[in-house]
């Protein structure tokens, strides 16, 4: 009885838990949560770890926490990395959602990568439902993008997503409802940040962390210096790290050029991808997408010059969605609210 009027006055959930972020959107109404997939835990000695913070109060401590206190990502490359961590996060964006109250069963829709094995989708639903789900379904991350982008996937009409994420990169060949052909690679904007952080190590012995990585990659990262990009080779950027030789402070000037060939290895890895994708794409479809071109969603997509580089290495027009970041959240809110008409579609 308690259980049937706690679900009674739950809100239903939409989950994007990705690597990097995770957004919840509530049924029938928007996006109430945004936050980084990142949990504060305090070690005690003999006693359970406390959870200090989560979500992008946690992530401002990174790099910064004294030693009792550990920065956890629990997901790694779109998948559970840490099961306990996972389910603390859940269950604190859940209860955050119902106002802190406890007493919530909501049903639960989660977004996972393609390339996850039958234990990653167990551990999934395992984890949402001990973290308060009354019910979870799964549904995968490219099928949830395409349908947040607005591509027509129950039509019989070949339409390509590549939703570039923190930990992986999706591509996949919708129609009729179903992935035709699909592609899941553990190269995206992590690996793009830990490039960055490799390049300035090896060439100016400079040790900086991720999250200037990131904000490098934001500001002056291009995988292609075309006409029209938001950022051109001469575009520079001042960088603050530990000297390596002498453990000291140090800053210094790095370019856009710099950071371009810093990212070339990733952003090779994605296009080699893409192509392998469309070599496997059954040939009436191929027409299809050569007509309707690629769609580019995640936060990876957002890298200046990335769609002309894909454009000119394929052949193939490349367009970004509407809103390339909440594409999957948004895709997984529309199954939600239509789950019985949708339900095919779940993994």
């Amino acid at each position: 009885m308690i259980k049937f009027l706690t679900s009674l006055f739950s809100k239903d959930l939409a989950i994007d838990l990705g690597t990097s972020n995770t957004l919840v959107y509530i049924e029938g109404e928007e996006i109430v949560i945004r936050e980084s997939s990142v949990v504060a835990i305090k070690n005690k000695v003999d006693a359970e770890e406390e959870v200090v913070a989560v979500g992008n109060e946690a992530k401002r401590m990174t790099g910064k926490a004294p030693w009792e206190l550990v920065i956890v990502r629990p997901l790694k490359d779109g998948v559970i990395a840490d099961f306990e961590v996972t389910e603390k996060m859940l269950n604190y964006f859940i209860t955050k959602v119902h106002n802190r109250k406890n007493l919530v069963n909501p049903k639960i829709v989660v977004c996972i990568p393609s390339g996850v094995t039958e234990i990653e989708k167990k551990t999934v639903v395992d984890t949402s439902l001990k973290a308060g789900a009354k019910e979870a379904y799964l549904i995968e991350e490219p099928m949830a993008a395409a349908i947040g982008a607005g591509l027509p996937i129950n039509k019989p009409i070949g339409n390509m997503i590549v939703d570039i994420g923190g930990g992986t990169t999706e591509i996949a060949v919708i129609s009729l409802g179903g992935i035709v052909t699909k592609k899941s690679i553990k190269i995206a904007g992590d690996e793009m940040d830990q490039a960055i952080v490799d390049y300035l190590r090896d060439d100016y012995n400079l040790m900086i962390g991720n999250k200037t990585a990131e904000r490098i990659k934001i500001e002056i990262g291009s995988a292609y210096f075309g006409s029209g990009s938001a950022v051109t080779r001469d575009n520079k950027i001042e960088v603050r790290g530990r000297n390596l030789l002498d453990g000291l402070p140090k800053r210094i000037e790095v370019s856009a050029l710099e950071i371009q060939l810093a990212l070339e290895n990733s952003v090779n890895s994605i296009i080699r991808a893409i192509k392998e994708t469309l070599e496997e794409t059954p040939a009436e479809l191929s027409t299809d997408i050569i007509d309707r071109g690629i769609t580019m969603a995640g936060g990876g997509s957002l890298l200046s010059g990335l769609d002309q580089l894909i454009a000119n290495k394929t052949g193939v027009s490349v367009y970004l969605a509407d809103n390339p970041l909440d594409c999957i959240v948004l895709g997984t809110g529309k199954v939600l609210q239509e789950l019985k008409k949708l339900r095919k579609i779940l993994v």
